[in-house]
């Protein structure tokens, strides 16, 4: 490992650190990374996610060994601090000395006023190592066990109870599996699964239809062959479920009101045999064209990318057979993908149920009679969830909800929990417009 692959992730962490964000888009969009290769880049992005997800159990083990509150310290001081205490407590490759060495060394040339306190906090921890509060199920001990928030921990027992909130922040710290959707207007699972292991891809079938499960890949998903071909796109089960609970059929006219990055109007466009019309809104240009550009490499020609306003409605456009509104949401059954998302400020949350009705309410004005609408959320939330829900069931007398996902659930409400299924935490429901009897 180069030497300087440690400074890189500690100057990408005080980044994140000082000016919040997601680790993906930093990591993606940062030229701190371009030096390096790739062993390099896989430990810098180890310990940027890892940092990261372990927050609150890394600052708990610093606090144990520090005469003043975290806050106090320095963000450089408290981001090395971080950095050193991961490499010791959860990366088994690196030895202690060599974590307290390096850290110690980087104190010199970033804080040198702190390098001796680095340096004894680290080897204290190297001495005693991980130390969890007694575990007697609470909000606050959990919290460290696993680095979430008391205050979500307290929701989700509110919501799915203790032994699914275990659950859940157990599958929260595991890495998110990847997952493929075979492109079925172009190849067959069978036969992607050849090119595919002919490359040194080992694959994997689901319990979801036409969808793999990749492991020890030679080289990044976007430069295989099969990628560049449109054979398949990269989304986890929980959204391929979503895109199949609105049951389109070929030759319909779908809405995907809020449709950026594109994954779910792909594999309805697949669904439907890339027969009739998929409509891909987004707010924003720059993500329409994400959903152009992929529905360009996947030869989806029914797919329409349009910028358009979810919460504002369209005279001009004719009903449709179908409409999906996958709405902005906390993404707080993501936390494998996005672990920054389990620290927002939960006031920053209150504002999102009544967003999230408008615009189903808004979907439900597209839909002709006997159509079929689906709300969904890769959240773990009943307040975004149900509670939109059943709003919307009391706002619109003339939607019935109905199972979204009969194979699976006979429930109207579905919620897709990751320790569950191994994939993200998600919520389905759908809804038919009756006709007018």
């Amino acid at each position: 490992m180069a030497p300087d692959a440690r400074e890189a992730a500690f100057r990408l962490l005080l980044k994140q650190q000082k000016n919040g964000g997601y680790a993906n888009l930093l990591l993606e969009n940062s030229a701190v990374m371009e030096p390096f290769d790739a062993r390099d880049r896989g430990f810098i992005v180890s310990m940027v996610y890892g940092v990261i997800e372990r927050m609150l159990t890394l600052d708990y083990q610093l606090s144990l060994y520090l005469q003043k509150p975290l806050k106090k310290l320095q963000p450089e001081a408290l981001c090395l601090l971080r950095l050193g205490a991961y490499q010791i407590l959860f990366s088994n490759s690196i030895p202690d000395s060599a974590a307290v060495n390096e850290t110690v060394r980087l104190a010199h040339g970033k804080c040198r006023y702190a390098a001796g306190l680095i340096n004894a906090v680290l080897r204290r921890i190297s001495q005693n190592g991980l130390r969890l509060p007694p575990d007697d199920g609470s909000p606050d001990a959990l919290s460290v066990r696993y680095s979430c928030p008391a205050w979500l921990i307290g929701r989700w027992i509110e919501d799915y109870g203790a032994e699914n909130t275990v659950g859940i922040l157990e599958s929260s710290l595991q890495p998110t599996p990847l997952t493929i959707r075979v492109n079925t207007v172009k190849t067959t699972l069978g036969d992607l699964r050849a090119q595919l292991e002919a490359l040194g891809v080992l694959c994997e079938t689901t319990d979801v239809p036409d969808a793999l499960r990749l492991r020890e890949l030679p080289c990044p998903v976007s430069q295989l062959a099969p990628f560049r071909d449109g054979l398949f796109h990269v989304q986890d089960k929980a959204s391929m479920l979503c895109a199949a609970a609105l049951a389109a059929k070929p030759g319909q006219l779908v809405y995907d009101l809020c449709a950026a990055p594109g994954g779910k109007s792909f594999t309805i466009a697949e669904l439907m045999r890339n027969e009739g019309q998929v409509h891909a809104f987004d707010l924003h240009e720059k993500r329409v064209g994400l959903i152009a550009q992929g529905a360009s490499r996947l030869s989806l020609s029914c797919i329409r990318a349009e910028a358009a306003d979810a919460l504002v409605f369209d005279d001009s456009r004719p009903k449709a057979n179908r409409v999906l509104c996958d709405v902005p949401c906390s993404g707080l059954g993501i936390l494998r993908q996005k672990p920054e998302v389990k620290y927002k400020d939960p006031a920053a949350l209150e504002d999102l149920p009544a967003l999230q009705l408008a615009i189903l309410q808004n979907g439900a004005r597209y839909l002709m009679d006997d159509g079929r609408l689906v709300y969904s959320t890769c959240a773990l939330d009943k307040r975004e969830n149900e509670a939109v829900c059943e709003a919307f069931l009391k706002s619109c007398p003339s939607f019935e909800a109905v199972p979204p996902l009969p194979d699976l659930s006979s429930d109207v409400f579905c919620t897709l929990m990751p320790h569950v299924m191994d994939c993200d935490g998600f919520f389905i429901a759908a809804f038919r417009k009756r006709g007018l009897s």
